[in-house]
């Protein structure tokens, strides 16, 4: 029963100075434990994050978005968390909507819960024409795959439970997409029971996304290919 064990909200940031503080206190006003895994800030990131009450796992190096998530996965099942909300440290989750992941998972039975920025008539964030194309066709690629709609592959807002946490926390793709795209992929393929939530997402406060228009083409040609020819990270299925 998720209402009635620990859970770990799981904010990866890279020099996100100017958002993070307002992204902890807004987790913290929820009462859920936050942890900020400080991807090789070169500002001050990790400070500030702890300053607003965050507990801090700096990391030495950059690891990417899903290194840093898996580091955070490593944590909280070290310290006994049966679940993870994953949110961004831009500010683009309203942290208001934890308790909606958390409880569509225990209603549900499911290891994963995405929050859908595409069900939600609430969402305000605009995507470019190219980024809402590719977007749309990851998602009919993992639906494909998967023998089930998924409208939103690529949010970062999600919850995962154990046993799939402890999976994840093991075996995580480290790369562009791979931390919410090819996560998805994985679990569907493995037997985690899989659904999404409307989510209401908004547009980033601050700075922009860590890839450029030619970079994020070339990746995601890239997880097309993975999942065609299944070179996604194989997990182990539920009992």
């Amino acid at each position: 029963m998720i209402s009635t064990q620990p859970l770990l909200v799981v904010v990866p940031a890279l020099n996100e100075r100017e958002s993070i503080q307002q992204v902890v206190r807004d987790v913290r006003a929820e009462l859920f434990d936050v942890l900020v895994v400080d991807d090789g800030s070169t500002d001050d990131t990790a400070q500030r994050a702890e300053a607003a009450g965050a507990i801090v796992l700096r990391l030495p190096i950059n690891l990417g978005v899903g290194g840093a998530l898996r580091a955070g996965f490593r944590f909280a099942v070290d310290n006994h968390y049966v679940a993870v909300v994953q949110v961004d440290a831009d500010g683009q989750h309203p942290a208001n909507q934890i308790r909606e992941l958390a409880s569509a998972a225990e209603q549900q039975n499911a290891h994963l819960v995405i929050g859908s920025r595409y069900l939600s008539p609430d969402s305000t964030l605009n995507p470019t024409t190219s980024r809402r194309f590719a977007m749309r066709l990851l998602s009919t690629m993992v639906s494909f795959a998967a023998k089930r709609v998924i409208t939103d592959s690529t949010s970062g807002f999600r919850i995962i439970c154990e046993p799939l946490l402890g999976e994840f926390a093991h075996e995580f793709p480290a790369y562009y997409l791979g931390d919410t795209y090819e996560a998805t992929l994985a679990a569907i393929r493995a037997g985690y029971q899989t659904i999404e939530i409307p989510a209401a997402m908004r547009p980033r406060g601050h700075g922009s996304s860590s890839a450029g228009t030619l970079r994020s083409i070339l990746l995601i040609a890239k997880v097309l290919v993975v999942t065609l020819l299944r070179l996604h990270p194989t997990i182990r299925r539920p009992h």
